[in-house]
């Protein structure tokens, strides 16, 4: 299926279209093979050399969960940990793995969002389909203590200490069905199960009904700073010029979000959405010509070997919620002090 009619099928399952009706039957099928598919791997679960935090989501799309990771690798960092990141590494194409994740890389090679996590945190990052071999390396060839895994909710065969889920406020579960009738990967019971659901942005009526008995908290984006792709000069999220010839783009999940943002900061562009992981060309960027051109960090990444000298990409950070930063760390204190007992 090509990016564009990926994106109707997308946009059908937050809309509620009802045609997607017909699906339904597949739909109840995926659910029947994903619940198997569970318990099998949950019946071979692997220990792993050191404990897990996973950060992920019950639908398909961009919620939010890499700043996520991000201010939790952050929390934990000041907290005295040392941690290191797992990250499938969705369209990256690298020549071995597990790999190693450098801040130099090629963005095709690394993928966008490992590369983004890397240069942002200055931590390990290692990208590897089998997060489980991935985990492994970094316990040989670091001297991390704890692991965030960047997704990964549905790959039961890791172990995990606490699981995460974002949930995205505007467009909660779509219309509640499972692939491919709506977006969600488990049933929105899942959603019960989990040690803290994050909802990114103020949540609808709607979706605060779809989370009911979830024990759902809020978390907000904060833009920190406007950067700029060639030099990495930064202003304030408010100091950026606000012309006729700006120009957005986002290649994420959720554009829209990107989109709303900037609004939110008083800024009136001309809006360019692209498909999430869109592998920008320069010609893709044509309309940029210029003028000034804003995007996400995670868009940036890919695009700043050619920029302009008036791109820009937004930085944003996330602080994460008490109890969820007091569970993790509860979880990681019992990690602990069950490895000293078994001495």
């Amino acid at each position: 299926m090509g990016p564009e009619p990926a994106m109707l099928l997308v946009n059908a399952w937050y809309r509620g279209s009802p045609w997607l009706r017909l699906l339904q039957p597949l739909a109840a099928g995926f659910g029947w093979f994903s619940r198997r598919r569970r318990r099998r791997l949950l019946a071979g679960q692997r220990d792993l050399p050191l404990p897990m935090i996973v950060v992920g989501n019950i639908t398909v799309g961009g919620t939010g969960k890499t700043p996520v990771v991000l201010g939790l690798a952050q929390a934990l960092q000041a907290a005295g940990y040392r941690p290191g990141i797992v990250t499938r590494g969705y369209g990256a194409r690298p020549t071995t793995l597990p790999w190693p994740v450098k801040e130099n890389d090629d963005p095709q090679q690394a993928g966008d969002e490992p590369l983004l996590l890397a240069r942002r945190s200055g931590l390990p990052v290692v990208l590897d389909p089998d997060r489980c071999r991935a985990v492994r390396h970094l316990a040989e060839h670091t001297d991390c203590d704890v692991i965030i895994s960047d997704d990964g909710l549905q790959h039961y065969a890791m172990a995990r200490l606490a699981e995460i889920v974002v949930v995205d406020g505007r467009r909660g579960l779509g219309n509640a069905r499972l692939l491919p009738a709506g977006p969600l990967r488990e049933s929105a019971q899942r959603l019960r199960e989990v040690d803290a659901v994050l909802v990114n942005g103020e949540p609808g009526r709607d979706v605060v009904r779809q989370l009911d008995g979830s024990g759902w908290q809020s978390m907000t984006l904060t833009p920190r700073a406007w950067v700029n792709l060639r030099d990495g000069r930064r202003l304030a999220p408010d100091a950026l010029q606000n012309t006729n010839s700006m120009v957005a783009t986002a290649g994420i999940g959720h554009p829209e979000r990107f989109f709303t943002l900037l609004r939110s900061l008083g800024y009136t562009a001309e809006w360019h959405p692209f498909p999430d992981h869109h592998h920008f060309r320069r010609e893709d960027l044509a309309f940029a010509a210029d003028r000034t051109l804003v995007m996400t960090e995670k868009d940036a990444v890919k695009c700043r070997e050619w920029a302009e000298a008036d791109w820009w990409y937004l930085e944003v950070a996330v602080v994460l919620p008490d109890e969820v930063l007091q569970t993790v760390q509860g979880r990681l204190r019992e990690w602990a002090a069950a490895r000293t007992d078994d001495r």
